[in-house]
């Protein structure tokens, strides 16, 4: 494998890759039967990733009443990592009901954290036999909750540069302006129709121009989620008016332009002004002349 392949397996896109990349490494130290990453909001244990060996334990994607997990006891045991090595004698199981599920089984937990100390969720490794944990099967969940800590606070930053790269700009009252600078991938494509919903529905736009005249890449992916962004528009009575397209666009998405029909097209945010009865005046100083 040569270094750029190398490397373009162990770059992550979101949290969602870098902690399914965590787990399997964790799985290849630790012959445990289950190991998974669950995220919690206080009520609700959400297993986020999960990776089952000899039988399937946890379900990935499920959700639980928190208090009634396994996390939970991780949880409010503290920043250390929970082993309980016998689950069936272990007093702090006495009243999870889930625990009988596991007889003898063997677990052990650790809270993951945002840099600010509010707990993420955890991550655990569990089976439904008796397991032995060294103190280096100890340490590399204290690492690895560290190092998802890392992971979700470069999430958390990431999303906050792509929602300032495209900011919707209040221009007057029922029309705002989304310009849309830089090279555009999948996530931050959705990032920004997250960002614009919840902001349109705060102004009560009437129309919404989307200016792609910075754009710096553009691929089919990318065109679809625009077109989402274009028809969610259309259904919550948001016209949308699109500015900006250039010719590499027309080139390396051709059906573009033509799946916007109906949409306004403008070369530019000044024509698209007007064509809505907007025009943009040039403040002058007194006297000098120039309206």
């Amino acid at each position: 494998m040569s270094l750029q392949e190398n490397k373009k397996k162990r770059s992550f896109r979101n949290f969602d890759e870098a902690a399914g990349h965590i787990l399997e490494m964790l799985s290849k130290q630790l012959k445990i039967n289950t190991l998974f990453i669950a995220k919690n909001d206080g009520q609700t244990n959400e297993i986020v990733k999960s990776r089952n060996t000899r039988k399937e334990l946890i379900i990935e994607g499920s959700f639980l009443p928190l208090e009634n997990t396994f996390c939970s006891l991780s949880i409010s045991y503290g920043e250390a990592p929970l082993v309980i090595e016998d689950i069936s004698k272990s007093k702090m199981t006495e009243s999870l009901e889930i625990a009988s599920q596991f007889d003898n089984g063997s677990f052990i937990g650790i809270p993951v954290y945002y840099e600010d100390g509010e707990v993420y969720g955890t991550i655990c490794g569990l089976d439904n036999e008796p397991f032995e944990f060294t103190e280096e099967h100890i340490y590399t969940f204290e690492t690895m909750s560290s190092l998802l800590t890392y992971v979700l606070e470069l999430e958390k930053a990431n999303n906050q540069i792509q929602t300032l790269s495209s900011p919707l700009v209040p221009v007057t009252k029922g029309l705002a302006i989304l310009p849309v600078i830089g090279e555009i991938t999948t996530q931050r494509a959705q990032t920004i129709i997250d960002h614009v919903l919840t902001k349109a529905g705060e102004k009560d736009l009437e129309y919404l121009v989307i200016d792609v005249s910075g754009v710096s890449q553009i691929n089919t992916a990318v065109d679809e989620y625009l077109l989402k962004l274009v028809d969610i528009l259309k259904v919550v009575g948001i016209a949308p008016v699109i500015t900006g397209i250039q010719p590499f666009m027309a080139l390396k998405v051709p059906h573009f332009a033509a799946s916007l029909k109906g949409v306004l097209i403008e070369a530019n945010l000044e024509t698209a002004l007007k064509q809505l009865g907007f025009v943009l005046m040039q403040n002058c100083p007194k006297n000098s002349g120039r309206l």
